[in-house]
């Protein structure tokens, strides 16, 4: 006989202001997550974790895997005993990184920033997620030339055909997500592309085998921020010294890494919060708000692209990311009936960038395409899409042409 472990709803208190959970689940952090009626519902760390909110709580419970009855032991003390060793509090703090205080936080950014004061009040609660590494490297590999909506369908599949079965919500099957090894076989390349996924069927299964086979058990935590454990792992989970700059770099060395991916990872599956992914939505916001570079400007270069992290660093500090997050929720299409229309901010220096690599870059609209990229240069493309116009980021494969020389 199956038996399906449920615990009653549990709450903490929780203001809206502190984590609202109807934007930070649909702002592009997490693809797992549903919501029927007002009830959100994903698979984590091996079992189903419903959540909803009101003004003062967040409400949470619990689903835990179906089992098969096994003599001796009642079903019913295997229930209490599992429900005694529920963890599920701990996986919730950990993973909304409710140890931060979010209202502080955005004190001290709309003091640094006016920009940021006049959007924030729209868009509190907003959190970054500390999700498994894995799974926000893959999910941000399937981000490549994409929207939420189909990055969402991509990754429900691949939980599906490759992830274990958790149980069932109403009749709808819920499935974990697939572990490295889950990914390896030979088939699964040409399999992801059947389903739709595309050229990153290939960047997919090229991934999962060099992390599950080339790389060391731990090479991603390895990775991780000390100081921010992600979910179901202590706090001492990262190296001894990991850096984010070390992070970003060592990611870069997968298939179909970019520097935006790299930093997609980085901030929501790492625990670095200086981490600024910098896609379309954000050079936008860089020009438009913090009238950086020139406001024409069509290329968007590697140099661009770290000079954009670096400045947004220097006004917001150390959780750049979290702060980035909000301003790039509040640009999203899905929630342009929050912000009206365009306020006058208070003017700023624009920002000069000295472009020293000719490496990359086409923003493009539907139509047309101009392109800058170096033709001495042999490159590896990275294609990411959001909305109407892409980024196209080239990463050179060769040192700059003084360095060379020198050599």
């Amino acid at each position: 006989m199956s038996i399906k472990r449920a615990t009653e709803w549990r709450k903490l208190p929780m203001s809206l202001s502190e984590l609202c959970i109807d934007t930070t689940l649909r702002c592009g952090q997490s693809f797992r997550w549903r919501k029927i009626s007002d009830e959100w519902t994903c698979t984590l760390q091996g079992r189903i974790l419903s959540l909803r909110q009101d003004p003062s709580h967040l409400h949470y419970r619990v689903t835990w895997p179906e089992y098969q009855d096994a003599l001796p032991t009642p079903p019913s003390r295997r229930v209490t005993d599992e429900l005694n060793q529920d963890d599920t509090e701990e996986l919730v703090r950990r993973y909304f990184s409710l140890n931060l205080d979010l209202g502080a936080l955005y004190d001290q950014w709309s003091k640094s920033d006016p920009n940021f004061q006049k959007k924030a009040p729209e868009f509190k609660g907003v959190r970054i997620l500390s999700q498994d590494a894995w799974e926000a490297l893959i999910c941000f590999i399937c981000s490549s030339n994409n929207n939420i909506s189909r990055i969402s369908q991509m990754v429900h599949k691949l939980c599906n055909h490759y992830g274990p079965l958790i149980g069932y919500i109403d009749g709808e099957p819920m499935h974990d997500f697939p572990t490295p090894e889950s990914l390896t076989g030979k088939n699964v390349e040409s399999h992801l592309r059947e389903l739709g996924f595309g050229y990153r069927a290939k960047y997919i299964a090229n991934t999962a085998r060099v992390v599950a086979l080339e790389k060391p058990s731990s090479w991603l935590e390895s990775l991780r921020n000390p100081r921010h454990s992600g979910p179901g792992l202590s706090s001492s989970a990262g190296s001894s010294n990991p850096t984010y700059k070390g992070a970003h770099e060592a990611l870069l060395s997968l298939t179909g890494v970019g520097p935006k991916v790299a930093d997609c990872v980085c901030l929501m599956g790492l625990g670095w919060g200086e981490s600024v992914p910098v896609d379309t939505h954000v050079w936008q916001i860089a020009q438009r708000d913090y009238k950086f570079g020139k406001s024409k400007a069509k290329t968007f270069n590697k140099a661009m692209y770290d000079a954009v992290g670096d400045h947004f660093r220097s006004i917001w500090g150390d959780y750049a990311g979290w702060a980035h997050s909000v301003l790039f929720t509040a640009d999203l299409r899905e929630f342009s009936n929050r912000t009206g229309k365009t306020q006058s901010v208070e003017e700023v220096e624009p920002v000069r960038v000295k472009s020293e690599i000719q490496e990359e870059v086409i923003l493009s609209g539907p139509r047309k395409r101009r392109s800058a990229i170096d033709a001495k240069a042999r490159s590896n493309t990275v294609v990411e899409n959001v909305g109407e116009r892409k980024i196209i980021e080239t990463i050179s494969l060769h040192k700059r042409r003084r360095t060379r020389e020198s050599s």
